[in-house]
């Protein structure tokens, strides 16, 4: 884990892939990628075809570490580019574990990128161990692409529609062959997925549309549940391949995971954001409080609908730095405890003898919001009124969001007055369900909110409980970061 991030709910995955001959495809992922690189900091990659052959190019960091000039010059010749940036949510951060994963099967090389999380992961592993399957990696993603690897021997939609069938959990998957770009979504839809158009004849995928604007691409439409969309020469052939289940797209993907320039069901996170304030204001009141800061910089667009309802002053608290998590030098002891110092600094005269409300977008451990209130108060804050828009997060999640396991949730085990005790606010107020949906403006059965009331849609299997990790020990360990993997053969289905 990032040692400045050992508190909150962690980023997922992003993906992103582009089909269009006479496009610079390889730059135009750079870029997609670049526009996602909030879901996920760990390593970064991209794969390329030319009709003859695909190659990729992968490695631990951000993107703009991972790729430059020279790098995207040298994937020069392709027409079909994938990418992925990467939070491990199963698997360790370690370069093996990156992706795209490439493959070579009975017909042909296959590079697959993946964003979420399958439950059945152990029981596929299993089984195809057992019937000779070597893995390479400890991640879920592999058992993706090794399943259509292996069923691919005609066509490659075949094998998509077989993987299906087999996987349980949360997927939403760019796959590339040499010759065409594949877009595949689960039939819970948990993770979002896009199409885009470039021009007449150009494609995009991305895992959230602030990537196709970016890139230039037109916004066209959600990618459903369950559906799988092919694009090649040809133009986009539209397949369900699986019957769309309860639609469950993650409701933190509005609270929080999305950019606020995304869109998701037609509703920018902005104003879903904003109007999830004005709900919060309407439901907690802070009497007699003088201004409303939030906590940077997910937290702005609820901070900004509570001062709206309240009717109540506006103001930056805190200055946040925004490069301290990616820092490569690892922090000594007296530094982790300076924790929330290091990341934000607050602005004396904005807090100095008023009544503040601070709000912010979750509590998951309390560590963090314990460290803030009490550098409000130590910058001269009178009350600090904690209001939070989200639900209390009781329940882990399995579907692609690393956020902790149940006992080191703090709602799990303390009631709302005993957090508010334990993170020193004056007043404590979390957001209810009923008032977040209300905010987005659907029905609470769109969404999968198990994190706030433990009804998975899809059931999980015990094992997956124990943790992320559950496959390491059946690969050797390798150091953390290690070498690039740079061009290198297509591993044998």
């Amino acid at each position: 884990m990032d040692p400045w991030r050992q508190d909150g709910v962690h980023d997922e995955c992003g993906v992103f892939g582009v089909f269009g001959r006479g496009e610079d495809v390889a730059r135009t992922t750079y870029f997609g990628l670049f526009a996602l690189q909030h879901r996920g900091q760990e390593s970064a990659g991209i794969a390329v075809a030319d009709d003859a052959t695909v190659r990729v190019h992968k490695e631990m960091g951000l993107v703009t570490q991972v790729f430059d000039e020279r790098r995207l010059k040298r994937f020069r010749p392709c027409h079909i580019a994938i990418g992925h940036t990467r939070y491990s949510t199963m698997g360790s951060a370690v370069v093996r574990n990156a992706q795209p994963i490439l493959l070579t099967a009975p017909a042909g090389q296959i590079a697959v990128a993946h964003n979420g999380n399958l439950v059945n992961t152990q029981a596929l592993r299993d089984k195809m161990t057992n019937e000779g399957t070597q893995f390479d990696t400890t991640n879920d993603s592999e058992v993706i692409a090794r399943i259509l690897a292996e069923c691919w021997t005609g066509s490659i939609e075949d094998a998509i529609r077989t993987m299906m069938g087999r996987v349980s959990g949360a997927y939403s998957l760019v796959v590339l062959t040499k010759d065409r770009l594949i877009a595949v979504r689960d039939p819970h839809g948990i993770r979002p997925l896009s199409l885009g158009r470039i021009g007449p004849s150009a494609y995009a995928v991305a895992s959230e549309t602030c990537a196709l604007n970016v890139t230039g691409a037109q916004f066209v439409r959600d990618i459903e549940p369950g559906e799988m969309v092919t694009i090649d020469d040809k133009g986009v052939v539209e397949s369900q391949v699986v019957p769309t289940a309860r639609h469950a797209t993650c409701i933190f993907e509005f609270i929080y995971f999305a950019r606020p320039d995304s869109r998701i069901f037609d509703r920018t996170l902005h104003q879903a954001r904003r109007r999830m304030g004005q709900e919060l204001a309407r439901e907690h009141p802070a009497p007699g409080a003088q201004i409303v800061m939030p906590i940077p910089d997910s937290a702005i667009p609820a901070a900004l609908g509570y001062a709206e309802a309240a009717r109540l002053p506006y103001s930056e608290g805190v200055v946040k730095n925004r490069y301290i998590q990616r820092t490569f030098i690892q922090p000594d002891q007296r530094m982790r405890e300076l924790g929330a110092k290091l990341k934000y600094t607050p602005l004396r005269d904005v807090l100095d003898g008023r009544r503040v409300v601070m709000v912010d977008d979750s509590i998951v451990r309390g560590n963090t919001t314990g460290k803030l209130v009490r550098m409000l108060f130590e910058a001269g804050a009178k009350e600090v009124h904690v209001r939070i828009s989200s639900p209390p997060v009781k329940y882990p999640c399995y579907y692609g969001i690393d956020m902790a396991d149940q006992d080191e949730l703090v709602a799990h085990r303390h009631s709302v007055e005993d957090i508010r005790r334990m993170i020193g606010a004056t007043s404590l107020g979390y957001l209810s369900l009923e008032r977040v949906v209300r905010g987005i403006g659907m029905h609470k059965n769109s969404f999968c909110r198990a994190c706030f009331d433990g009804k998975y849609p899809i059931d999980i299997p015990e094992h997956v409980r124990i943790s992320k990790m559950m496959l390491e020990d059946v690969c050797e360990p390798s150091p953390e970061g290690g070498d690039p993997i740079d061009d290198l053969p297509a591993l044998p289905a």
